[in-house]
């Protein structure tokens, strides 16, 4: 992936890495896996309760969600470091997230990912996933709803 800025990354389409099928049990205790969603572009966004920046940006991928799930996005959540599923499933609360969100308290999913591509230690980062099941974009840290839409929409515009 390429950085714009140091905060976002690109991948051109004939160099993306694929992303690891990661799965398990949602924060509201269903199951969940990304491979559900092959053939819609992917936003994953890796957050904790416990995160500033999370809390922030949560608002703005809810609109951003509410906006774009009728055209082939999916949003899924990777709740990460928080111990008991009654944190996060407050943050979701509090927030009105409608999107699932797998509940990864000992980051076992974030170490799945290919090296160089998702860093545990940057929470959050929210990834951008082809139709094809590809690392597409890449952003660190919180994002605005100007910057997550700058790593969502090239993606989206892509034809199949």
């Amino acid at each position: 992936m390429t950085a714009k800025g140091g905060k976002i990354s690109t991948a051109a389409r004939g160099r993306r890495q694929d992303a690891p099928d990661i799965s398990g049990t949602t924060v509201a205790g269903g199951p969940a896996a990304l491979s559900d969603y092959r053939g819609k572009v992917v936003v994953l966004n890796i957050r904790g309760s416990w995160c500033d920046p999370c809390r922030t940006e949560a608002p703005g991928f809810q609109r951003a969600w509410e906006k774009c799930r009728d055209q082939g996005v999916q949003f899924l959540g990777l709740n990460t470091r928080d111990h008991d599923v009654a944190n996060p499933r407050r943050f979701e609360q509090e927030r009105g997230i409608s999107h699932p969100s797998l509940f990864d308290p000992d980051g076992v999913n974030m170490l799945k990912f290919p090296k160089g591509s998702l860093n545990p230690q940057f929470i959050p980062t929210t990834l951008v996933i082809d139709r094809g099941g590809r690392l597409a974009a890449r952003g660190f840290g919180g994002q605005s709803p100007e910057d997550l839409e700058s790593l969502l929409l090239p993606v989206l515009a892509e034809q199949p």
